[in-house]
């Protein structure tokens, strides 16, 4: 049986731990903060990203060099025969086109998916990735599960302040000041890899109902053939927001009884990073089962 390695970014959301018990290889992103480069769960925690973010100082992303990608595949390819390369989307990043002109140089034993997920969603899709290994499906097999199945995700994200979007332009001064005297919220939207705005309401609470009907919505049209199936998952997201996060649980578990939750995650940082702290999401996506 051919051995096949897993391999994906910390945008998945998987900490060194998490890759170590699930059996998964992750490139730590890189991030620029005030010009000096950090790296996601290495040189730079969820903490430390936070205080970061509040004192203003300038924070891009970045993806992972060349270099780094090609010493990652060199050292895989000498204990695996195989490597399916989950980088975040690459309607957010510029990795997959990278990842993906690299591996033409090893001979097909690299294959680089856009999978169109990223954070809990490109989580999601890493451990399926890895199941169907251990149920010694072919590598041709999971790559074509994991094309097939790249948009059957949404991610619903209710944000605690406009301060990040205004600062990141996806929002104009004047629309962040009329929102905030007015405490509008936006809800936004993940759909193959694009964050977009779906709403807007004037609390938390509006903010919740709208996406647990917007997952609804999601599952009784566009998915409903797989989740007749039960093969959706939900889960929870959030940033810097675990205690609301794990309310938010309880609530949606209520409206979704014949569902399992999967994860209380925090989001990525590439996407905490444009909406700051104190949001919460709902997730679905597919899963793989034997």
């Amino acid at each position: 049986m051919n051995k096949i390695a897993i391999l994906t970014d910390s945008n998945s959301g998987i900490t060194p731990e998490e890759a170590k018990e699930l059996g998964i290889f992750v490139i730590p992103m890189p991030f620029i903060i005030d010009g000096e480069e950090y790296f996601e769960n290495i040189t730079l925690s969820q903490d430390e990203f936070y205080e970061k973010l509040k004192s203003n100082v300038n924070i891009s992303t970045s993806q992972p060099s060349l270099g780094v990608l090609e010493e990652t595949y060199d050292d895989l390819l000498k204990a695996y025969d195989y490597i399916i390369h989950l980088p975040m989307s690459s309607s957010l990043s510029k990795t997959y086109e990278t990842a993906s002109n690299l591996a033409n140089n090893y001979d097909n034993r690299i294959f680089v998916i856009d999978n169109k997920k990223i954070s809990v969603t490109l989580k999601q899709a890493c451990i399926d990735a890895v199941n169907m290994v251990n149920d010694g499906k072919s590598v041709e097999e999971i790559v074509e599960w994991l094309n097939q199945t790249a948009t059957l995700s949404s991610i619903y994200i209710t944000v605690n302040t406009l301060k990040y979007l205004k600062k990141g332009g996806r929002i104009t001064p004047a629309a962040a000041l009329i929102g905030a005297i007015l405490s509008i919220k936006p809800v936004l939207q993940i759909q193959g890899g694009k964050l977009d705005k779906y709403t807007k309401v004037t609390n938390m609470y509006s903010a919740k109902q709208k996406m647990i009907e917007a997952i609804k919505n999601d599952l009784n049209s566009r998915f409903k053939e797989y989740d007749d199936k039960g093969l959706m998952t939900l889960s929870i997201a959030h940033t810097n927001n675990l205690a609301k996060a794990l309310e938010f649980k309880e609530e949606v578990m209520k409206e979704f009884p014949n569902h399992k939750i999967n994860f209380v995650d925090p989001l990525s940082l590439s996407v905490s990073c444009h909406i700051g702290d104190g949001s919460l999401a709902i997730v679905t996506t597919i899963e793989y089962k034997k």
